[in-house]
């Protein structure tokens, strides 16, 4: 099936996506700021480019989009009916990346913590957060995540 946009809209409908400041990133900021925790965004010299690091907590968080990231199970990852194959391979080696990185920041004493999109939206949210504070708190585990 061939896409329904030009090349030229294609390539700004792509553009459009950022890759960091996203909604869900801002929001857990604003979360934890509030609650008093410090960190630091766009630590250019961490591997993984984590979306927050709480250097105090040897902590980094990465806020996950569902469909970027694979998120088995959840609706809002949804495979494109074009270029499925292609699709397929990209997010599988994103996810593959993302596995290689917490274990070896695990490896060097970080603690990861990995927040999907769809646990920030409205009713999730809030308890989201406070696994979040509480995983900060008692930080005994290495990696922090939801199926």
């Amino acid at each position: 099936m061939a896409d329904v946009h030009t090349e030229a809209i294609r390539s700004y409908n792509m553009s459009r996506i950022r890759s960091k400041n996203t909604k869900p990133e801002v929001l857990v900021r604003k979360q934890l700021h509030r609650r008093g925790f410090r960190f630091r965004i766009n630590v250019k010299n961490m591997l993984g480019k984590p979306d927050i690091v709480l250097p105090k907590y040897k902590t980094v968080i990465f806020v996950n989009g569902c469909f970027w990231h694979g998120h088995k199970g959840c609706r809002y990852f949804v495979i494109p009916k074009t270029r499925t194959e292609w699709w397929l391979n990209k997010i599988s080696r994103n996810s593959l990346n993302d596995e290689k990185v917490i274990q070896i920041l695990a490896n060097q004493g970080w603690f990861s913590i990995v927040l999907w999109e769809c646990e920030l939206k409205n009713e999730h949210l809030e308890s989201t957060i406070e696994r979040c504070v509480t995983a900060l708190g008692s930080y005994t585990k290495p990696v922090i995540q939801n199926p």
